[in-house]
């Protein structure tokens, strides 16, 4: 593969990658989600230190847990909360309203009423079915590291998820798993020192499904790059 050829691979990699919600009833085998982890361990981290931890669900075991949470969503999900915030209180007005657009085109293309709370509800609680993907990877970091060590995260979570995609497989990223950490860690070995940051359903899309997902829009470059020190591009 020339150079070229392989930009324009990790190009069409990152571009069509996205948060995929409808799986087909596919398993995924150990030794291909070991492989993804494999090669997304590589991230980069401050120090080196790599500060992720991920438990790898299937089978028995994802389904065990799933059913526990999805009970206890549907009988308490007041009494329990995130271990952080991961939006702000009160959204700048760019990011609140960019935040408004997803829920119009995402509840919209499953056709959800804005209005429709019992709908809306229904849909967040595919979240702890995993969406219905026969893996599901929850991810912790230590809860005595900084900001720097999140940012560490974030890369190898994006490491994660292109390295699925690479492979023929789709993932969602699911902060409101982290909701659940005294479920979660009812059966899973987590340290009482680390912090459940998110989970991640990770299996084959179902593409008749994911085919009536409505279009993201992401901002162009000028929207959030400013140059400095370069020469005028051509054809400016």
């Amino acid at each position: 593969m020339s150079n070229v050829d392989l930009v324009q691979a990790l190009d069409s990699v990152m571009k069509e990658r996205f948060a995929t919600r409808f799986y087909a009833d596919r398993p995924v085998s150990h030794d291909t989600v070991r492989d993804i982890l494999e090669a997304a361990r590589h991230a980069p981290s401050g120090a080196n230190i790599q500060p992720w931890q991920v438990h790898a669900l299937a089978g028995a075991a994802k389904a065990e847990i799933c059913r526990d949470i999805l009970a206890t969503h549907a009988a308490e999900a007041a009494q329990h909360v995130s271990e952080y915030t991961y939006y702000a209180s009160s959204l700048p007005d760019r990011y609140q309203g960019r935040k408004q657009a997803f829920g119009q085109v995402f509840y919209g293309s499953l056709g959800i009423a804005q209005d429709d709370a019992r709908g809306r509800a229904a849909q967040t609680a595919r979240n702890y079915d995993f969406f219905g993907a026969p893996v599901g990877l929850i991810v912790t970091i230590d809860r005595r590291l900084e900001k720097g060590s999140w940012l560490d995260l974030g890369m190898f979570l994006q490491n994660v998820m292109l390295a699925a995609k690479v492979r023929g497989l789709d993932t969602c990223p699911q902060e409101t798993l982290a909701k659940y950490h005294r479920v979660l860690r009812r059966h899973l070995p987590i340290a009482a020192e680390d912090v459940v940051v998110c989970g991640m359903a990770l299996g084959v899309r179902d593409a008749a499904a994911a085919a009536t997902r409505g279009v993201m829009e992401r901002a162009p470059v000028e929207a959030f790059a400013r140059f400095h020190g370069f020469e005028t591009p051509s054809g400016a």
